[in-house]
């Protein structure tokens, strides 16, 4: 396990924004039975992990001042960038733990970010409805794109680098020539915020979620609007795209998740499981199976062809803010308000191992088939390595 942390006061299990001074710390490597990791003030925390004890310490800058938004790995997973409430982003090297750099400039808090597919530049978006290019290894700042005259929600790459897509609260999004830095299109159509996008694997078409509802399907080109996805009954929270690109599966805060057929407009199936709103949702790489995450505690894993829930993973105590599967499809890896990481396996439905935060957990992702990184509500950012027998 690798924790990067520092003390925050008072973390609490609401979803209250959390604030802590910024500090110096230290971060903890460890892979053993109980890595020790120090806070900021002094006191030792421990963290539970696998086998094979190993220790050392590094020091470090501090982390974020704030809740951590996301967290996002570079297609080498060596390194991870998070991006935070204290309108920072911070970029580590995962084997180590060090911080390598902060990204400053924002003047609303950082929601989201992605990085291309070759690893080259950095693009986040924040509050102040701007959308800053970065270049990933000097973390110079390449351009500020005055994007959005609200927040800037989410953000997809197009597979084939040449386009961005950028969803925001004022209901549009707006697709940028990567390139230069371009405002090609402004999709208008939403009558609530847009909560994501993802582009299809062609990267001809987009797909968005609303808070009214819909999913659109958006010609990335000449910014037409292709198809108008009517079913869910409550706010649509997120969306992934199957490998073929002819299908998605959209999650709801009506406590469904649906199948769609982007070609149509059709829906395929909705399927039935939770008992509160789906917050989130995570394709394996085969685009087979689909686990979702949900306000009631729970994950449930699905087969996209028959739309069968196939296992529920139950262990959390606090409703679940963030799913990632790992590159070889066999384990989920959950955050939860409950201040834990847990690691699943998706076949067994069996806990691998828990990690334990200290405030609530807001974001976590995938580095490679044993490596996870997190993040909470106090600023706190964790790099964990585990092993898959299950505890």
């Amino acid at each position: 396990m690798v924790a990067i942390a520092a003390r925050c006061s008072s973390p609490s299990l609401l979803s209250n924004r959390c604030e802590r001074s910024s500090v110096n710390g230290c971060v903890a490597i460890a892979q053993g039975r109980a890595g020790i990791a120090s806070k900021a003030n002094g006191e030792r925390q421990r963290f539970r992990v696998a086998k094979r004890p190993m220790f050392r310490e590094l020091q470090t800058p501090s982390g974020h001042a704030s809740w951590v938004n996301v967290v996002v790995v570079t297609p080498d997973g060596r390194r991870a960038v998070s991006a935070s409430d204290d309108r920072t982003l911070k970029v580590w090297e995962i084997e180590t733990g060090r911080e390598l750099c902060t990204l400053s400039g924002h003047a609303g808090w950082v929601e989201a970010e992605v990085i291309t597919a070759d690893g080259r530049r950095l693009l986040s978006g924040s509050a102040d409805g701007t959308l800053k290019v970065w270049e990933f290894e000097t973390g110079r700042e390449l351009q500020t794109l005055s994007a959005h005259t609200g927040r800037v929600s989410a953000m997809a790459v197009a597979p084939d680098g040449r386009h961005a897509v950028s969803a925001s609260g004022d209901r549009t999004l707006k697709v940028w020539e990567l390139k230069s830095g371009r405002e090609l299109q402004t999709l208008s159509g939403h009558t609530g915020e847009v909560n994501s996008v993802a582009v299809t694997p062609d990267s001809r078409r987009a797909v968005s979620t609303s808070n009214d509802g819909t999913l659109k399907v958006w010609e990335i080109r000449s910014g037409h609007e292709l198809q108008t996805l009517y079913g869910h009954t409550g706010e649509v929270n997120a969306v992934a795209v199957a490998p073929g690109g002819r299908h998605a599966v959209s999650a709801s805060n009506d406590e469904t998740l649906k199948v769609w057929d982007l070609e149509t407009g059709r829906e395929l199936k909705t399927l039935f499981g939770h008992t509160d709103a789906v917050n989130t949702l995570a394709m394996t790489p085969d685009g087979k199976r689909v686990v979702s995450a949900s306000n009631d505690g729970t994950l449930n894993v699905w087969e996209l062809k028959s739309g069968c829930k196939l296992q529920t993973l139950c262990g959390h105590t606090g409703f679940v803010a963030a799913v990632a599967v790992t590159q070889d499809g066999r384990s989920a890896v959950s955050a939860s308000v409950d201040g834990t990481i847990k690691v699943w396996d998706i076949e067994t439905a069996a806990t691998i191992t828990t990690f334990f935060c200290e405030a609530p957990a807001s974001c976590c992702a995938c580095a490679n088939d044993w490596t996870i990184v997190a993040g909470d509500q106090c600023g706190g950012v964790y790099i964990f390595a585990f092993e898959r027998k299950a505890a």
